[in-house]
């Protein structure tokens, strides 16, 4: 697709948050397009969440998920957030993933919901499918929107940037009209063009930031593109700074990092240093189960232990139960493990801290809509206030079902109300013809990685962040320098969304001093 195109809604990002309130404009009849940078539509962060999602509790009470919602989150949460998600999520749960998408979840022996518990959780509440919850909903979700004859899917569609009046259109005199999106110019990356999606509404779902790190356990198209086109776009940001580091991603020198389910702690694996002893009971005093403490805890816990014995993982131990029911319960990491000679039926996993989920982002409302108005956010990108400083397990799909499911109501409601205005007139794309080297992006790439890595990772120093800041700023220079001239890639256009996040992830970190939450200052100086 080269030419303009319209639709009343224009949807960026396929994970769970992007389909649910894909879901939400198909059903009620609202023509809508969904972009997404992956070349698959099933590519997407909610592919490699392991552990599941919040249901319902035997207890079936919202006060106990909404006071573990609270302490996890170092009581920084935005209350009415929480109130939400913990009285709607169930019911869209079912609603939407058990009754429409028929999503396969675990059964036990009687036929029952088979509910597990993670850490941070005071009883179990949370629906999986294996240890491929993620995978399970976003295919059957995408089978679920592939019936809606007004949705169409452009996978391999980078966004590049908002459409706004203020900035696009040609008109000068509408300019001073109070901004508003309308879209997005869209980088096809097969015929290599960008043409505009003119829409009267647009989602942002890109998920995450874990890409700008060494380690993450992330998607390759988590590099947050959603911040960049908002920032750019004058979008009010919340919470950069608080960036998740998931205690346990696998490890090994010839292997890249991938999660390993806090579901196996919360089925009774433990953490064993190097020599084989349980350890996380020196660091987390006051938890009977320290395995289940929240992730900002063991993670710290964790690179504690790394440093004071000066191993570089620690190691956890599941081999004690039985071997067919680990085989069955946790099939994708036991595949992916014995890949690399490491059979966990018999032996520990070695593991280190990795980046893994953003609790910060674009701010929103309760409906997911932005500071900008026609411009709307939900997932992993915005910032809700549901997590406050550290997010509890399995909050985040359930954060983008509802988030997408009220993002897609909301705007199906208001569509109806509206006058349809026209698009206004803009400047047809203007393409560069400068040839592009890969191995400087590949260069620039791992600069990046590296510098977030090492000088804005899981622990902060005055020092490390200064560090950072000029090799960010050099970084940051060049590319722009070298996107105004360069023929186009989905690599160079994630390139420039990634370092803008970036300095503003670090921005973000400069201006607060304090540790909370899942944000680790040190005040030491090198």
């Amino acid at each position: 697709m080269s030419q303009p195109t319209e639709t009343s809604c224009l949807v960026i990002g396929n994970g769970i948050a992007g389909l649910s309130a894909a879901v939400a404009l198909a059903d009620r009849g609202v023509d809508t397009i969904l972009v997404s940078a992956a070349p698959h539509v099933s590519e997407s962060n909610t592919v490699y969440a392991q552990g599941g999602i919040i249901y319902e509790a035997a207890s079936a009470n919202p006060d106990r998920l909404i006071n573990d919602i609270l302490e996890a989150g170092a009581r920084s949460n935005y209350l009415p957030a929480v109130q939400q998600v913990a009285h709607l999520g169930p019911r869209l749960v079912r609603e939407v993933l058990i009754e429409k998408a028929r999503v396969a979840f675990d059964r036990d022996s009687q036929g029952s919901y088979h509910l597990t518990r993670e850490g941070g959780h005071s009883e179990s509440r949370i629906l999986h499918h294996g240890d491929e919850s993620g995978k399970s909903i976003e295919e059957s979700l995408i089978q679920y929107c592939r019936d809606k004859n007004r949705l169409q899917f452009l996978p391999g569609s980078t966004a590049v940037n908002l459409l706004m009046n203020s900035f696009h259109d040609k008109e000068m005199s509408f300019r001073y009209e109070p901004a508003r999106c309308f879209g997005a110019f869209i980088f096809d990356q097969k015929s290599e063009e960008v043409f505009p999606i003119f829409a009267h509404h647009t989602v942002v779902a890109t998920g995450g930031v874990g890409q700008l790190y060494q380690y993450n356990t992330n998607s390759n198209y988590a590099r947050g593109d959603g911040i960049a086109l908002a920032y750019r776009a004058g979008c009010r940001l919340e919470n950069l700074e608080y960036l998740q580091f998931h205690p346990t991603t696998f490890f090994h020198p010839m292997a890249p990092r991938f999660l390993v389910s806090e579901a196996l702690r919360g089925e009774g694996a433990v953490l064993k240093n190097i020599s084989g002893e349980r350890f996380l009971s020196k660091y987390l005093h006051g938890f009977p189960q320290p395995e289940l403490a929240p992730r900002d805890k063991v993670a710290k816990a964790i690179h504690e232990e790394m440093l004071s014995s000066g191993a570089p993982c620690v190691f956890l131990d599941i081999s004690h139960k039985p071997a067919d029911w680990i085989r069955d319960r946790f099939p994708f990491v036991h595949r992916s493990c014995l890949q690399y000679g490491i059979d966990i039926t018999q032996q520990p996993i070695p593991v280190v801290p990795g980046a893994h989920y953003h609790c910060g982002g674009i701010w929103t409302d309760l409906e997911g809509r932005t500071t900008i108005p026609r411009l709307w956010a939900a997932g992993e990108v915005a910032c809700t206030g549901l997590h406050g400083a550290n997010r509890l397990a399995s909050t985040s799909l359930l954060e983008g079902l509802v988030w997408g499911t009220r993002a897609g109501e909301s705007i199906a409601g208001a569509l109806a109300k509206e006058e349809n205005r026209p698009f206004p007139n803009i400047e047809a794309w203007q393409h560069e013809t400068v040839s592009v080297d890969s191995s400087f992006l590949s260069q620039d790439w791992q600069t990046l990685k590296q510098t977030m890595w090492n000088y804005v990772g899981l622990i902060k120093t005055d020092a490390r962040l200064r560090r950072a800041e000029g090799i960010l700023a050099e970084l940051k220079t060049g590319i722009d320098s070298f996107y105004q001239k360069a023929v186009l890639s989905d690599q160079l256009i994630g390139l420039r969304h990634a370092v803008l996040t970036a300095k503003l992830i670090l921005k973000a970190c400069k201006r607060n001093p304090r540790s909370h939450g899942c944000y680790l200052r040190e005040e030491w100086e090198i």
